[in-house]
């Protein structure tokens, strides 16, 4: 590994006029590694996307990527990144090998080139089937997909996902989340944004949180949740209306999301004896439940506890915000 950071961010600002979106950001990000950025809707993310791709000049402060400046040496950055936005940049008139082929002319590879490329990324993303028919036919997933193989046509050594799998069902983000990890295990370096807390949970080494345009936590998905505290016993009731009921009979429960959840906080203690306590006053005060059950804190918790917010799976605002800006 590389001594020089892949990324290396320090006290980055951005001002869109009275407006801050970047507060003073410090960030690194290692050589093959998949830094995961998370924060709710007009954090900054998006923002500090487009300054390391070289689309945003920042205000202050200093970025660097692959080595090389993104203000004094944007070209030299360009050369060796790649970016996928929050929304498909292809061209519905195109076939899918037209679209690879033209944005293949348009990084300078040769006409021979591009075709080649193009026909290996058509099989690779299993879109080979569709590569002579307009983009305006593929399904939202397929369009993802062609979109992150554009980025892939010269091989990046670095890759923004800038939100890559909104909107997507279920199947379709499964899948941009296998190309991923196979990227990631050929060496390739990503820094990605997400409102997935799964996502970020299932393909990064390490999440920084950023809130207010600057990141306010960082570490492994593991270390984030540790700084929430231990585990908690959630209890999903059968009826909405017991919910005062049971915060009354357990002491230092907690009302979780949904109006028929409670949560108790296992500090300092076994499980299982909180557990059990949990249940026989439950059962005592005849208050039924749908489930009961030990668990970690999870990313949504780690999310609620250092932003206030919940997490959503909308795009992220600051996108829209900021070009109007």
């Amino acid at each position: 590994m590389s001594a020089v950071p892949a990324v290396s961010v320090e006290n980055v600002r951005k001002n869109f006029g009275d407006t801050e979106a970047l507060t003073g950001v410090n960030l690194t990000v290692d050589e093959g590694e998949v830094l995961g950025l998370l924060g709710p809707n007009g954090a900054g993310k998006t923002t500090l996307v487009r300054v390391l791709a070289t689309l945003l000049t920042p205000t202050s402060g200093t970025a660097r990527v692959l080595g090389h400046d993104v203000v004094h040496e944007a070209a030299q950055v360009r050369r060796k990144i790649g970016l996928t936005g929050q929304y498909a940049a292809v061209d519905e008139l195109l076939t899918g090998r037209e679209n690879l082929r033209m944005f293949g002319e348009l990084f300078h590879l040769s006409t021979k080139d591009a075709r080649r490329r193009a026909d290996e990324l058509l099989e690779r993303f299993d879109l080979a089937f569709a590569a002579n028919r307009p983009a305006r036919t593929y399904s939202g997933g397929m369009r993802r997909r062609l979109d992150l193989a554009s980025s892939l046509l010269v091989r990046p050594d670095l890759l923004f996902l800038d939100e890559p799998t909104t909107g997507l069902d279920p199947r379709s983000r499964n899948s941009i989340w296998d190309i991923t990890r196979e990227l990631v295990d050929e060496g390739m370096t990503l820094l990605l944004t997400t409102q997935y807390l799964e996502e970020a949970d299932q393909l990064a080494d390490r999440i920084a949180v950023i809130d207010h345009g600057h990141i306010i936590a960082k570490g492994t998905g593991d270390e984030l949740k540790d700084q929430v505290g231990g585990q908690v016993v959630d209890i999903v009731l059968a009826d909405p209306a017991d919910l005062n009921r049971a915060l009354d009979a357990l002491p230092g429960a907690e009302a979780a999301s949904g109006g028929r959840t409670v949560r108790v906080a296992v500090i300092d203690r076994d499980p299982l004896e909180v557990v059990g306590e949990v249940a026989a006053t439950l059962n005592s005060s005849e208050i039924q439940v749908r489930d009961l059950g030990l668990r970690r804190p999870t990313l949504d918790d780690v999310f609620l506890e250092l932003t206030g917010e919940l997490a959503e799976s909308a795009p992220d605002g600051d996108d829209v915000q900021e070009v109007v800006a």
